[in-house]
């Protein structure tokens, strides 16, 4: 057999031998804008694997659901799952998730920064990979803070917030002073208002577990997103979440927008944003109590347990969270656009250490502490959450309650009553209490 022939053998053995091991593997994830870049260049993992993927891509409340009662009841529809920092400790002691403790060297997961590779984690084992990690921050318009006459502060206060919202407001021009998450559902509108909540003082439980609903902290931060809002937010905030109130930023119908550090590189990317060039960044306010209003979150890939596609899978994960995976997006994207938050490496790469919001996103993730987020102590870890199984039912219900009153349907007083009976009467069901 000749060199050339002996060659094209062994080629089409490697050929045959990729398509029998090739699999096809379903990915539920959410419809932000990486992930649905991450979906333009699935052509690239598919080259280098053989493995072809079947997306659903659903919106954020909708993929909570979808993968909860997939994971809770078995149901075997996905291979791969975008969860986060809430669910991830949960349904890891649960046994519901694959440990990812056998990915590659090259993989290189010390490199993980260690606020998401902990929250992703139970004991010690990681169960998610961070496709990005997140804090919130203020993003603003340089141009309108000029036209006020106002100059942001690096670590503003709520006052402040208030103050500079009213004076950007432009009714007749069609620009809010400021666009907040006002949305039905425990991580769109109900994680907003439990970072800020944090910052005036206020918390979800006592160390008994009992509901803290009827406090002054928690009427304090009703009362003031509520009369900010009505003063400079847009109209029917009580629907805008996070992909609304970014559509709103990048056509310049907004003066500030407190919301997750990913948005970033959106409201400054000039092909889709019309007020790239005037944009700015702070830290989230605080109210000197010592706690600022951001959070802490990672959306992560990770494996349910009994998939029948457990190899394929990782693989995908690997690729996607991987420092090459980075690389790829830059040369296509530019460094602006890679996926941030997740990676020590990044942050010490000079080509990533210019992008303009790229310290303020560090400064925002270091500063959360799920551990400590509270001014008086509570029983539960999490920022935007209590890590605990029951939060997410009991907190879409409060959210629900505090969008009536965005939208007009009941007053503050009101809803924090139920919200208050919604918590205790669940917690006592659940033998908290």
């Amino acid at each position: 057999m000749s060199l050339r022939t002996a060659l094209f053998a062994a080629s089409a053995l490697a050929l045959v031998s990729t398509a029998a091991h090739a699999e096809t593997i379903t990915i539920a994830t959410v419809n932000n804008g990486d992930m649905i870049r991450m979906q333009g260049l699935t052509d690239d993992f598919t080259e280098k694997t053989g493995h072809t993927v079947e997306w659903v891509t659903l919106e954020e409340n909708v993929l909570r659901q979808r993968v909860t009662t997939d994971i809770t009841t078995k149901g075997g529809q996905f291979d791969i799952l975008t969860i986060g920092m809430y669910e991830t400790p949960i349904w890891g002691a649960n046994g519901w998730l694959v440990p990812l403790d056998d990915l590659s060297e090259d993989y290189d997961v010390d490199d993980i920064l260690p606020a998401m590779a902990g929250g992703l984690s139970h004991d010690g084992t990681l169960y998610a990979a961070p496709f990005y990690g997140e804090s919130s921050m203020i993003m603003y318009r340089t141009d309108l803070m000029e036209k006020a006459g106002l100059e942001m502060p690096e670590a503003p206060t709520w006052e402040f917030i208030r103050e500079a919202a009213a004076a950007m407001t432009d009714r007749d021009n069609d620009i809010n002073g400021i666009c907040l998450r006002g949305k039905a559902g425990w991580g769109e509108g109900g994680a907003f208002i439990t970072a800020m909540s944090n910052s005036f003082g206020a918390r979800w439980f006592d160390m008994d577990w009992n509901a803290q609903f009827d406090t002054q902290p928690w009427a304090d931060t009703l009362n003031f997103f509520v009369d900010m809002m009505n003063e400079s937010g847009p109209a029917g905030y009580a629907t805008n979440g996070f992909n609304e109130n970014l559509s709103l930023f990048q056509q310049g119908k907004c003066g500030m927008w407190i919301d997750a550090t990913v948005a970033a590189s959106f409201v400054t990317n000039p092909d889709d944003s019309t007020v790239a060039d005037s944009v700015g960044f702070a830290l989230a306010p605080d109210n000197g109590l010592g706690k600022r209003s951001n959070w802490l979150w990672a959306w992560a890939l990770a494996i349910p347990a009994g998939t029948q596609k457990e190899a394929a899978a990782k693989e995908f994960i690997e690729w996607a969270t991987s420092k090459d995976y980075i690389e790829l997006v830059a040369e296509k994207e530019g460094w602006a656009n890679v996926p941030p938050g997740a990676r020590t490496s990044l942050y010490e790469n000079p080509n990533y250490q210019s992008v303009p919001f790229a310290q303020m996103t560090l400064d925002s993730i270091l500063s959360a502490d799920p551990n400590n987020s509270t001014v008086e102590p509570s029983p539960y870890v999490g920022v935007q959450f209590a890590a605990i199984p029951e939060f997410a039912g009991i907190a879409t219900e409060v959210s629900q309650e505090f969008s009536a009153v965005y939208a007009g349907q009941q007053t503050v007083e009101e809803a924090l009553a139920k919200a208050q009976a919604i918590t205790n009467d669940a917690m006592e069901a659940a033998g908290y209490r």
